[in-house]
């Protein structure tokens, strides 16, 4: 695993919950992962969960993506995958204001896989350079994804080969996205 991004993760989630702390005083909650089990799960109400980071346990690997497709897959993509259970957080990095996307739990890192799979296999059809999506925009039609091949983290549109380089690596993204409640 690549520490430093993972490293890097911690130290945004850390952000992120201190954010939370210093405004609502308690960790995150989310209304969409409501009702979904998870070990982050602190407690519940009637309409949101309140979450904390936990150590991801399991296979910690994306090697099953790696033997669907054939491909190696870049170390920085299994650090940010395997690192820890979270919810998704929402982050600014630039003008760009992001959902940043984190595994829930053993059975959400499954479907994250496979998602995986159907993304790489859609832009080996459109015969567009492997990435692998950490994060969602707005735009229903973009992501903010890790290049396969440079580690960069990019803003692509999905199925052309639109794409904005926003960082050289997935350590350094992590290191400037800034929080958002």
């Amino acid at each position: 695993m690549d520490q430093q991004t993972s490293q890097a993760l911690k130290a945004y989630t850390l952000r992120y919950c201190d954010a939370w702390h210093q405004q609502h005083d308690t960790w995150p909650q989310s209304e969409a992962l409501h009702g979904i089990p998870s070990p982050c799960i602190i407690s519940s109400t009637d309409d949101y969960v309140l979450w904390q980071p936990q150590p991801f346990d399991g296979d910690a690997t994306l090697s099953a993506v790696e033997r669907a497709l054939d491909i190696v897959i870049h170390p920085v993509a299994h650090a940010f995958y395997t690192t820890q259970f979270a919810g998704d957080m929402a982050g600014c990095f630039g003008n760009e204001t992001l959902m940043l996307l984190q595994t829930w739990s053993a059975d959400d890192f499954q479907r994250v896989r496979e998602n995986m799979i159907g993304h790489l296999v859609t832009q080996k059809r459109f015969k567009l350079s492997p990435t692998l999506f950490i994060g969602t925009l707005d735009s229903e039609l973009e992501v903010i994804s890790v290049c396969n091949l440079s580690g960069e983290v990019l803003k692509e549109k999905l199925g052309t080969a639109e794409r904005v380089v926003l960082s050289p690596s997935l350590y350094d993204f992590l290191n400037e996205i800034k929080p958002v409640l």
